[in-house]
């Protein structure tokens, strides 16, 4: 296993030229399509499957990895007990089957007998002990870790599972302290790793991933590739294809020649404005798929600059919603009208945020920033990221707020946030957010939550409001649908008028795959699935 982390920023400037004049292919779509491939017979070169991805795989241990990219490649040789299928629906995996007690707060998993790990060591109720056991330590300092504890205003900690206990080998307890909805939720992101390889690598398994996947990890590069192979050991029907590499091309233009020239199988995401380059191919299928992907940029409030809430509602009115979606994905999306999407089970919508300069520099005045104030805005440095950047550095110039945009390599933008509060140089961050989970507590906790603040989280914006943690608090512990959507919604209402963002919109998934290929789909949050990948022979 091999792993050269590059970590070279690149700051990128100048001025990008807006054009309005994108072609809204989505208008055109008709069953998912946005292009839809008239060489139906076309047959791969190989049985090698190549996707080209705007982001970057910056992490291969599951239970330490910030980003959809991660995740993506991450699943494909790693497992869980279970998983959301491609309809979203709660299937088993590792495990055949499960219960949950009347009172919510015993939850029973009946594992699947005669699955070995890749290192050949056996999958049991040991095991998934073990990777929770490693989850929770705190000395491990692991992402996934704040998923299943509860932090307190003063930093003390609470685990939200009180046992985890295997009374035979193929069978797990999880006995929870109190009740906790997003409980089965959270464990579709719960990978297990082969105790095996956690002995001999700690948390170096990072770099030798170990699962009970239908691929094995052969090589992981950051910043330039992630390759696997069949698991030919495999306990259910094995891969279609013999390998499969992700190769991380944040150019969108040399995306799409990669994918017309036939040097990748799968492009995701596929920028509305490329659309046009491949029309003419015909064995190219462009797709279109609802997301639950909210695009947004943090506003640190702790700067003196964007402590005044007037001034974040103003940046809010000057950002022309509309435009965004269409200079950005063709129309293929709509403008944010809450904190989370509308696929979010628990959304209300919000009255908007409405294009309009005058008021916006009402409220600047009113705030004793009629003058404006300079800013830096991060982001990664892909295609798509400059341009959002851009549109937004050029919105707020309106009302008199000289943003200047910093492109970074992804991990370079990682390495910048997550740090102590009293280093942190943060003053805007254009990001994303999918909840893998689906969950509302999944949309909102770990963006907004006080405690949430890096290096634990992602609440760039240092929100801190009381009122909102307790709504949250209060979500997990019921589940009556009811009574969440009215604890949630207030939450909700709570954010937007707060306005610890800019809050952008919700764009559709466009990605783009030769006519050969099947099995391969991008779900809702954005991570891409290739585990039933077939190429045409």
């Amino acid at each position: 296993m091999k792993n050269r982390k590059k970590v070279l920023a690149a700051l990128l400037a100048g001025a990008m030229t807006l054009s309005m004049g994108t072609t809204a292919f989505a208008a055109e779509a008709e069953d998912g399509y946005a292009v839809k491939a008239t060489n139906t017979e076309a047959k791969a070169p190989d049985n090698d499957l190549v996707i080209a991805i705007e982001g970057s795989v910056s992490s291969m241990d599951p239970a330490n990895i910030p980003d959809t990219s991660a995740i993506s490649a991450t699943r494909g040789c790693y497992e869980m007990l279970v998983y959301f299928n491609e309809d979203r629906e709660l299937e088993g995996q590792l495990a055949e089957s499960w219960e949950v007690s009347d009172d919510s707060l015993t939850y029973t998993f009946h594992l699947r007998e005669g699955v070995k790990f890749h290192d050949g060591t056996d999958f049991n109720a040991e095991a998934v002990k073990a990777n929770y056991d490693r989850v929770l330590d705190a000395d491990n300092n692991l992402r996934q870790r704040r998923n299943f504890v509860v932090t307190a205003e003063d930093g003390t900690e609470t685990p939200r599972v009180e046992s985890v206990e295997c009374p035979d080998d193929y069978t797990v307890v999880f006995k929870l302290a109190n009740a906790w909805s997003p409980f089965i939720n959270r464990m579709t992101q719960f990978c297990i790793i082969s105790p095996a390889a956690l002995e001999e690598y700690g948390n170096d398994v990072m770099n030798h991933p170990v699962g009970t996947g239908p691929f094995i990890c052969t090589e992981w590069e950051e910043g330039d590739h992630t390759s696997f192979e069949r698991n030919e050991d495999y306990w259910g029907e094995k891969a279609s294809v013999d390998t499969v590499t992700i190769k991380e091309v944040p150019e969108a233009g040399s995306r799409t020649a990669m994918l017309q020239t036939g040097e990748a199988d799968m492009v995701y995401p596929m920028p509305a404005d490329q659309i046009e380059a491949i029309k003419s191919n015909d064995d190219i299928n462009v797709m279109t798929a609802d997301s639950n992907i909210m695009r947004y940029v943090t506003l640190n409030m702790d700067l003196p600059e964007l402590s005044d809430v007037k001034v974040r509602q103003a940046m809010n009115y000057a950002i022309d919603k509309d435009a965004y979606i269409q200079v950005m994905y063709a129309g293929n999306g709509k403008p944010a009208t809450s904190v989370v999407p509308s696929i979010i089970n628990g959304y209300q919508e919000q009255e908007a945020y409405t294009y309009d300069v005058e008021k916006a520099k009402e409220l600047m005045k009113e705030a004793g920033y009629e003058d404006g104030f300079k800013l830096t805005l991060w982001g990664d440095n892909s295609t798509q990221e400059i341009k959002g950047m851009t549109f937004v550095s050029q919105q707020l110039a309106q009302i008199g707020i000289e943003v200047e945009v910093v492109p970074m390599e992804p991990a370079t933008v990682s390495d910048k946030i997550y740090v102590d509060k009293e280093e942190a140089e943060i003053n805007m961050w254009y990001v994303n957010w999918s909840a893998s989970d689906f969950t509302m507590d999944g949309s909102l906790r770990s963006l907004l939550y006080s405690t949430m603040c890096p290096p634990t989280s992602a609440n760039t914006a240092y929100f801190n409001n009381s009122e909102f943690d307790s709504l949250l608090d209060e979500g997990l512990a019921t589940a009556d649908e009811a009574e969440q959507a009215e604890i949630y919604g207030q939450a909700q209402a709570i954010a937007w008028e707060e306005c610890p963002w800019l809050f952008l919109g919700n764009d559709q998934l466009l990605y783009s795959t030769k006519s050969y290929l099947s099995g391969a789909y991008v779900a809702p949050d954005g991570a891409f699935n290739f585990a039933n990948a077939v190429l045409a022979q």
